[in-house]
């Protein structure tokens, strides 16, 4: 006589528990994912254009929250330059900070593409998962998987 409540996905049978495994990295994944983008928030990433004249610096997540001009870069009679080259530190700083959050995410996925970085606690940044980033932000198959939250005795 079988135990039905061995094949309902105890974690009893080799596929239960590859799966659980599966699971239990995904979460770890994700962990380190949310941490790599809390540290992102903090970091400052710099740009610079007119060979240093203007430099921009923007958080990990791009935006701007410094701006320093040198006064040779300032010309009264050609504002238009001087707008030029805020832009450009700006795109070079920006561009950078995305750079650093692919490497970063890159080194934590093996390069599976988890996604720019979306907000501590957001599942966006997991989109590049494919079904993986929906499980991993409580969607996916449809229900609690074996072995986790919402089987008895397991979560």
């Amino acid at each position: 006589m079988s135990n039905p409540q061995n094949r309902a996905g105890s974690g009893a049978s080799a596929g239960g528990g590859a799966l659980g495994q599966l699971f239990e990295q995904a979460q770890k994944m994700q962990a380190a994912i949310l941490a790599t983008q809390e540290d992102l928030a903090t970091a400052r990433v710099d740009g610079t254009a007119g060979g240093g004249l203007v430099r921009a610096t923007v958080n990990g997540g791009g935006e701007l929250v410094d701006l320093t001009i040198s006064p040779e870069a300032v010309d009264p009679e050609d504002t238009e330059t001087l707008a030029d080259l805020i832009l450009a530190a700006v795109r070079d700083a920006t561009t950078n900070a995305h750079k650093l959050a692919a490497d970063r995410m890159d080194a934590i996925t093996g390069g599976l593409g988890a996604g720019g970085p979306a907000g501590p606690g957001g599942a966006d940044g997991l989109g590049g998962l494919g079904g993986l980033g929906g499980l991993l932000s409580g969607g996916g198959l449809g229900g609690p998987l074996p072995g986790g939250p919402g089987l008895p005795g397991l979560g």
